[in-house]
């Protein structure tokens, strides 16, 4: 099966650490051109470190002025953006009762608002060309909603919607756009909602992974590269036919077909 990636300019999104940075050396092992952003500098240079010509960038995708620098950074870098991968660290856990205006406001900021701007800013390119792959890091939350993240299956919704419709609306120009949803995996988000329960129980963290392993058919947690091995696939010629879609990658925790 022929990827045809190499030299293909791709944007990561927060692309230091976790699946963002799996995903960002999937694809610089297929030779495409990449670049990342992140908030934190010392991560940026470590992954930065990991893939030779990578153009990595200080950016909070919160923020509206920082996604547009950031896309200015690599589109003069690159020529343009071909792939555009949407992805961000989620909005905190919490009960709805516990939560206010304030918490979901930074809410879409982070999981709606900066998928939205990044995209905007990359299409024309994508469009002018007849090729683009736009896919967003999401969540099995959207499947099958995760207990305590009200923030997260919520705003996650709305991105899924959006991004159905924006499908609909570039199919046309080859513009190809893809939802990807992690179930439970090894990064710094799950490692944070097994602390939030483990406070809560009185269970230690490591008993508390070992019962939500025990769910999974899979019988474990997944890795990162395990979902950045479909986000790479969905970048690629081989996904020529696939658009509109939300797949979870997840070891069969979700229910639903």
């Amino acid at each position: 099966m022929e990827l045809n990636l190499k030299n293909r300019a791709v944007l990561v999104t927060a692309g230091s650490k976790g699946i963002g940075l799996a995903t960002a050396l999937g694809f610089h092992a297929c030779g495409a051109k990449v670049a990342i952003c992140s908030r934190s500098q010392d991560k940026l240079d470590a992954a930065a470190a990991q893939m030779p010509g990578c153009l990595a960038m200080v950016g909070d995708v919160s923020q509206s002025q920082d996604i547009e620098r950031v896309v200015d950074a690599a589109t003069e870098e690159f020529g343009g953006i071909d792939i555009l991968v949407n992805n961000a660290g989620g909005p905190p856990p919490g009960l709805f009762a516990e939560l206010g205006d304030g918490d979901w406001e930074k809410a879409v900021e982070l999981t709606l608002m900066s998928v939205v701007r990044a995209t905007r800013l990359v299409l024309p390119h994508m469009r002018a060309q007849k090729w683009g792959r736009i896919i967003n890091i999401s969540s099995s939350g959207v499947k099958q909603p995760v207990p305590g993240l009200t923030l997260s299956n919520s705003i996650r919704m709305a991105v899924l919607g959006w991004a159905k419709t924006l499908a609909n609306q570039v199919a046309a120009d080859n513009v190809l756009v893809n939802t990807v949803c992690p179930g439970f995996n090894q990064t710094d988000r799950v490692a944070q909602i097994l602390e939030q329960q483990s406070a809560a129980s009185g269970n230690s963290v490591e008993e508390i992974a070992a019962a939500l392993a025990a769910q999974i058919p899979m019988q474990r947690i997944g890795r990162p590269e395990e979902i950045a091995n479909l986000a790479v696939f969905l970048g690629s010629d081989a996904a020529s036919y696939i658009t509109g879609t939300s797949i979870q990658v997840d070891g069969g925790s979700v229910q639903g077909y």
